[in-house]
């Protein structure tokens, strides 16, 4: 049996290795290396995968987020709900601008943000809302959309885990995750599903102003050499990492759906425990993902009961089999974001998943023989 990875790049690789050397070899021939055409060519590629209008590539999934609330002139003071059990990156951005980061509880079965909480948590001062797409799939954006609306507030996702997912609407549409919201970001960090080998990201949105405001925030506020007419940053994409994206990106839904595979292996496994809850998706694909496309299980996340969690993790580590526990503090408590404002009775869900969740190996390259080992190990400690 091949090493169990979390994450198994270096097979990946394998399959588009030649595309990836001949783009490379001509980047370094022709010195192309920032705004070259690789980076051009992977934009327009990215535009009609997802269907928008606007794809302003950047560094990282972190700028992105940032660049995006920059360009819809979101001011200090401002408040911007986004979710309380989500990476850090989604809060730290809210903070770097000087806007007032609002953290709200999430849904106990999709692990994403709580309608009902972000209504409870809407102010005069709110103006925008940071739905995460978590593990793979995507928030109650029908929902989310609509409050926004009511409420004349902005939706920025965050899209840096559910590239390729599709959102069902409820009359029967397909939209693609990060098309949805006023603006989308994303990360193409090695690890997710449409990952480079080094940092990037992206912006997505179809409105031709904010899109033009956001190209010139990217490349320190020139839209003309040397006339810098906004205040903006550094974060291009370079042409190395395109041509990685842009080879990957023909197979970025057969990924997609290797990892639905490797789910539903891993569903038939543990489904019927007691002390082991599996994923499910979003309520428009009514329960276990095991046939829709909504789901793109960027990671794959147990719930496990009976305070077993911990030692399930140790048995893992000790059988030599990786893991992840995302995530073990939720923001609310972090030390960078302690707010007087916050009780702990406000985070009930969030506080049970930090000591509930677990995630096992997940990427495009997991075979059965691997799978079976894995499954194994859980329920030689869970018993079952």
């Amino acid at each position: 049996m091949r090493k169990i990875q979390m994450v198994d790049l270096v097979t990946q690789y394998q399959d588009i290795k030649t595309e990836v050397l001949d783009s490379f070899s001509q980047i370094l021939e022709n010195a192309s290396f920032i705004n070259g055409p690789e980076v051009h060519g992977f934009q327009k590629d990215l535009e009609n995968y997802l269907g928008v209008k606007h794809v302003i590539p950047c560094a990282n999934g972190t700028d992105a987020l940032q660049i995006a609330m920059m360009g819809l002139g979101l001011k200090p003071g401002d408040e911007v709900i986004t979710a309380d059990f989500t990476f850090a990156a989604t809060a730290e951005v809210i903070a770097l601008l000087q806007l007032t980061p609002v953290l709200v509880d999430v849904d106990p079965h999709t692990f994403n943000i709580d309608p009902e909480a972000i209504r409870k948590a809407i102010t005069t001062k709110t103006k925008a809302i940071v739905p995460v797409h978590l593990f793979g799939q995507c928030a109650p954006m029908e929902e989310i959309m609509e409050i926004a609306k009511e409420h004349d507030i902005y939706v920025i996702e965050d899209n840096a885990q559910a590239i390729g997912a599709n959102y069902r609407f409820g009359d029967g549409r397909l939209q693609k995750a990060g098309a949805l919201g006023d603006v989308g970001a994303t990360s193409f960090f090695p690890s997710k599903n449409l990952g480079c080998y080094g940092d990037g990201g992206a912006i997505f949105t179809n409105d031709d102003d904010l899109a033009h405001i956001i190209r010139g925030i990217v490349n320190h506020g020139m839209y003309e050499r040397y006339h810098h007419d906004v205040v903006g940053v550094n974060s291009r994409l370079d042409s190395l990492q395109a041509a990685v994206l842009r080879a990957k990106l023909p197979h970025l839904d057969r990924y997609c759906e290797k990892r639905r595979e490797a789910a539903r292996a891993y569903n038939s496994a543990f489904r019927n425990h007691p002390e082991i809850t599996i994923p499910t998706t979003v309520r428009e694909c009514e329960g276990i993902c095991d046939t829709c496309d909504c789901h793109v299980f960027h990671q794959y996340t147990l719930r496990i009961g009976g305070g077993k969690r911990d030692g399930l993790a140790e048995h893992l580590a000790a059988s030599g089999i990786p893991f992840g526990i995302y995530y073990p503090i939720p923001l609310h408590r972090q030390k960078a974001y302690l707010d007087k404002r916050y009780a702990e009775g406000d985070f009930p869900v969030t506080n049970q998943l930090c000591k509930e969740v677990i995630s096992l190996p997940m990427h495009t390259e997991l075979d059965d023989e691997q799978i079976q080992h894995i499954t194994r190990a859980v329920l030689e400690f869970m018993g079952g």
